[in-house]
């Protein structure tokens, strides 16, 4: 009988039922909570970073260039300390599913194609691109919402009125506008990014070091890869953020580039780096170790 009330209770064991939900979704949770937590806390970076990119844009002196600290403290005084997060709803839409989709088809091909021996180096490269290039397109639309949220130069009133004011004016081109220069900043850096972790990861003797200093290494690994993948895909951003801005006035990539060739210089390309390298190091680490702690705790291997 005792036995018979056990078995009787087993649905509702606490875990029963996550333990039963595939692992590609349990991947795409794990992620979409950790995108929300590095979202939340590194948004004034990237609305720093964008705002600087914006001035480059329709800055006619090269002397008027504002700093970043600048940037920040006009920011605080004209809008309050809330004002550093403008832009946030938009930011959240794209990063909460767009981290999870990133990382459950990481998973996916990750176990698909690698489930009995590590990628190569180039192999990596070749995952964390596929995987950020799936993610990068489904949620173009929001990123584009997200740019001109933070550049200020737009006076939307919702994420649903700016989707739908992009479309009416612009058609289904301006929701996807930006989208070469999107994918050459996002496919690159996810790549080079899983790359330099995964190799940081293997040098580090983990049999050897007590596991609850795990998530410490995991996020050193992640600053350096981080910091390696933004200095190289720095030039795309700058052309995404012109194009998403400017979307008018150009009609293909290679024009934009040239653009900012001829009025900034090599420089220009590197507009914003700063804050761009600081928000997407920080963020990339932290998503990737909350992913990794919470895909550990679910029993699975990221």
């Amino acid at each position: 009988m005792s036995n018979a009330l056990v078995m009787a209770g087993d649905p509702l064991v606490p875990g029963s039922c996550v333990s039963q939900v595939h692992p590609v979704f349990k991947a795409f949770l794990c992620g979409s909570l950790s995108g929300t937590c590095s979202t939340l806390l590194f948004q004034p970076l990237d609305l720093v970073k964008t705002q600087l990119q914006a001035h480059q844009l329709s800055a006619s002196t090269a002397g008027s260039r504002p700093r970043m600290l600048n940037l920040l403290m006009k920011v605080i005084r004209n809008e309050n300390i809330l004002g550093l997060w403008k832009g946030v709803s938009p930011s959240f839409l794209r990063c909460i599913p767009g981290v999870g989709l990133y990382f459950s088809t990481l998973y996916m091909l990750k176990h698909h194609f690698f489930a009995e021996q590590d990628p190569t180096p180039l192999e990596s490269v070749m995952l964390g691109a596929g995987s950020r290039t799936v993610a990068a397109v489904c949620m173009l639309p929001f990123t584009v919402v997200k740019t001109r949220y933070e550049s200020g130069k737009y006076g939307y009133k919702s994420v649903y009125g700016a989707l739908k004011n992009i479309y009416k004016t612009e058609g289904p081109r301006g929701l996807f506008s930006g989208l070469t220069a999107t994918l050459l900043r996002d496919a690159p850096f996810s790549g080079i990014y899983l790359m330099f972790y995964t190799r940081a990861k293997k040098l580090v003797p983990h049999d050897q070091i007590d596991p609850l200093f795990s998530p410490v290494l995991n996020f050193s690994c992640g600053i350096v890869a981080g910091i390696l993948a933004s200095v190289a895909t720095q030039p795309a951003d700058v052309i995404k953020t012109h194009m998403q801005l400017s979307h008018e006035k150009y009609h293909w990539t290679g024009q934009v580039a040239l653009n900012i060739y001829r009025s900034h210089g090599l420089t220009g390309f590197f507009r914003g780096g700063v804050p761009r390298a600081l928000r997407r190091t920080l963020m990339a680490a932290m998503a990737w170790t909350v992913y990794e702690q919470m895909m550990e705790k679910m029993g699975l291997k990221s």
